[in-house]
């Protein structure tokens, strides 16, 4: 429907004088007063003064659009001193599209005086390992935004993904995945956070052949590393007012490997009495995901299991091109997209420079929340949110043609 321009006047009667007030002593006139005739008497002046300061927030709120103007400003943070220097991000741009979305980061947090400057690196998922000086300046830096680095599919080329995870201790993989306002997607009330135990499992890179033909690859598990997955899914849970913490397992086959990871779940649960635990075998989870996701809160998986996981949660709540996400340890993280499938894009992409850059963008707010940024992390994520909801920017796998230069442009545009 379309809207016409909105006009509210306000019209404030003088007070009458004491003449105008005085009774007209006339038989006909004093007779009755009926109700309507006692509702239109005129209100001393202080009475519509005040009716009328109380009309102008609606006023206003009316020619805004509709758009509420009450402040949300948080005053619950208050900063230490000297909380506001700059901080360093080393920048790995990556292969395929990384450089152009990490790009548009770079664009939005120009815009936005953001308290960041980034160390740019430039390594490629070819290569043979990560450059000893990116490893000093992740650990110096302690955080690093990455575009994705592609991995040659089979030959003797190591994951450079998996092995900074491995080399930074970076033992839990986060991957948030709920519906954006704007967005249509089967499923509304979506609203999951996948953890990922991110350092053995299959991922371990244990493989030989054993003779022609023969290929042995371990699965290792390890109660230490199981538990602090577990520890860190419910710590998340307890600190983000989430209700339930879902185990994902396959122990009804791997009774030893996924055993010791259920039994380490179960022991880290029982010390959150307040968070309801549950557990499901991964293909039924896989089914469960499909049909009826909003059951799902926060969920805490091995490995493997949690990139499938994290990948079918994204297609359900919007695409993995709107996902965010990182990988945390102990004393270092790294935040990039979300979930993995196509996070490097393919060759048509990156020539027509169509690239979707809201994951990235979405990441890089929960980068700012980790380095203690928080309105600079809300100004963000509010203005990325606002551009999906208005759906006149999209790129083409959320059904627009827009570039990715025109949706860093109207994030911008949206910045408060």
């Amino acid at each position: 429907m379309a809207m016409g321009r909105v006009e509210t006047r306000l019209r404030i009667k003088p007070v009458p004088s004491r003449a105008e007030e005085a009774p007209q002593h006339n038989s006909q006139s004093s007779a009755k007063t009926s109700v309507a005739d006692a509702g239109s008497k005129r209100l001393p002046l202080f009475l519509q003064l005040k009716m009328s300061r109380r009309a102008f927030p609606i006023v206003k709120q009316l020619l805004s659009g509709g758009r509420s103007t009450t402040s949300t400003r948080s005053v619950t943070y208050m900063p230490r001193p000297g909380d506001g220097t700059p901080r360093p991000v080393t920048l790995i741009p990556g292969d395929g599209v990384g450089p152009l979305v990490t790009g548009a980061v770079e664009q939005v947090m120009e815009a936005m005086h953001a308290p960041v400057y980034f160390e740019k690196y430039d390594i490629h998922g070819d290569m043979k390992s990560v450059p000893p000086e990116v490893i000093e300046s992740i650990k110096k830096n302690k955080v690093c935004l990455k575009g994705g680095l592609k991995t040659p599919v089979g030959g003797g080329v190591s994951s450079l993904n998996v092995m900074l995870r491995k080399e930074l201790d970076l033992y839990a993989s986060l991957v948030h995945c709920f519906n954006l306002q704007g967005l249509p997607t089967r499923h509304d009330n979506v609203d999951i956070v996948v953890i990922r135990e991110n350092t053995e499992g299959e991922y371990s890179g244990l493989e030989h052949e054993v003779v022609p033909g023969v290929v042995e690859s371990l699965k290792v598990i390890t109660k230490f590393c199981s538990e602090r997955i577990a520890k860190y899914a419910f710590e998340y849970a307890y600190l983000n007012n989430r209700k339930k913490v879902t185990a994902v397992h396959k122990a009804n086959i791997m009774k030893l490997a996924d055993g010791l990871f259920l039994e380490s779940c179960r022991e880290v649960a029982s010390k959150y009495p307040s968070i309801q635990y549950n557990e499901m075998i991964v293909d039924n989870c896989s089914m469960q995901l499909v049909s009826k996701p909003e059951q799902f809160d926060v969920m805490v998986t091995p490995n493997l299991y949690g990139n499938l996981v994290a990948n079918t949660a994204a297609g359900i709540a919007g695409g993995t091109g709107v996902m965010p996400g990182g990988n945390v340890g102990a004393d270092h993280a790294i935040f990039e997209q979300g979930a993995s499938a196509g996070n490097v894009g393919n060759e048509k992409l990156l020539e027509q420079k169509k690239a979707n850059p809201v994951a990235l963008l979405l990441s890089s707010a929960m980068m700012l929340r980790h380095l203690q940024f928080p309105s600079f992390a809300d100004r963000l994520e509010t203005a990325v949110k606002r551009v999906i909801a208005e759906g006149k920017y999209r790129t083409k796998d959320l059904g627009g043609d827009s570039s990715t230069q025109e949706v860093v442009d109207a994030v911008i545009a949206n910045l408060d």
